[in-house]
């Protein structure tokens, strides 16, 4: 199978099944501009599409996690990590169906610059990339000798490197993994795509989440878990894109926001999936490079991750809790996330 007849058919592991869209109660908003869409910040304001409305395009999951954009094959695939699957959908007839079942609870995925699927897994606890045959190649699942945690979220930089948080998140329970002893810290890896060698790049965060690279890929920016209020963390990329020093604070989750997952737009902007907030706003917020908000889409649900895609890299994907929605927007998304 070469990487056209991937794209068709999706993954030669497992039938792909049709799932019927299960939509309940929640109705997009029926008015121009959407009142879901808030702008915090004058500077917002170009961002915004006055007549782009929140879509829901897919329902009836258990908790929604690592979009990402196939252009190619125009679909987007997103992990349903307690259902054990990843997910499929469909631009031109916004079919949902089912890409890969048992998916190892996956959690975050991206693509590498070949565009294959790369997959941080739960339960394998480790990194694998879905080769155009639909075969699993396991790129990472120790380091030091010892298994990893429980890979979160990657991105995939410009020369080809991997770059990943491992959180013990899928130790924790049984409902997204499965119980198991923590071996390592919780740290931030970079994959070398020369020999396949991985080291670590940040072990000063307490349960790494999200991470995304500046437009530029000067600055890596990293959502620390396990500290209250969370945080933002931000990175500058040195020794030739291989390591990060100079780390800050970007912006912290007052006061008890939930920030997980995140992408940049061509613009610097980081769009992060929100929840949990003592103000109930539960959708993805907007900060500048600079760190303001400056803007905010307001959800039913928790979202825990995003990403761009569409023709244009102008939609953005919001996988939330139990749907994901969408949203065309006046921006793209950065190239790599």
């Amino acid at each position: 199978m070469n990487r056209r007849q991937f794209l068709q058919a999706g993954s030669a592991l497992a039938a792909v099944t049709a799932v019927p869209r299960i939509l309940g109660a929640w109705e997009p908003s029926q008015r121009y501009p959407d009142p879901a869409i808030k702008i915090l910040d004058p500077s917002f304001t170009p961002y915004r599409i006055v007549q782009s409305k929140v879509e829901r395009i897919a329902s009836g999951l258990r908790w929604a996690e690592g979009p990402v954009w196939f252009g190619d094959g125009r679909f987007l695939l997103w992990s349903d990590i307690p259902n054990n699957r990843i997910m499929k959908w469909e631009e031109q007839t916004g079919e949902v169906s089912v890409f890969r079942e048992p998916a190892n609870y996956a959690n975050g995925n991206t693509r590498d610059r070949q565009g294959r699927l790369l997959t941080c897994e739960h339960l394998g606890r480790r990194v694998v990339r879905t080769e155009y045959d639909g075969s699993l190649t396991v790129l990472a699942d120790k380091f030091d000798g010892k298994p990893l945690n429980s890979p979160n979220d990657i991105v995939c930089k410009s020369d080809g490197s991997i770059w990943f948080t491992d959180p013990p998140f899928g130790l924790l329970g049984n409902y997204e993994g499965k119980v198991a002893k923590s071996e390592l810290p919780t740290n931030v890896y970079r994959l070398d795509p020369a020999n396949g060698k991985l080291t670590v790049v940040a072990g000063d965060v307490n349960r790494p989440n999200g991470l995304a690279f500046s437009p530029d890929e000067s600055k890596l920016y990293v959502i620390e878990a396990g500290v209250t209020p969370r945080a933002i963390r931000v990175y500058d990329v040195t020794n030739n894109g291989t390591a990060l020093s100079a780390p800050r604070p970007f912006t912290t989750a007052e006061p008890d926001g939930t920030p997980d997952g995140m992408r940049v737009d061509v613009n610097g902007n980081l769009w992060c999936g929100w929840g949990m907030g003592a103000d109930g706003l539960d959708g993805v917020v907007i900060f500048n490079p600079a760190g303001t908000r400056i803007g905010r889409i307001d959800l039913p649900e928790r979202c825990a991750n995003l990403c761009f895609g569409g023709a244009n890299r102008n939609r953005l994907f919001m996988a939330s809790s139990t749907s994901v929605y969408s949203l065309f927007v006046n921006t793209q998304g950065a190239i790599g996330g």
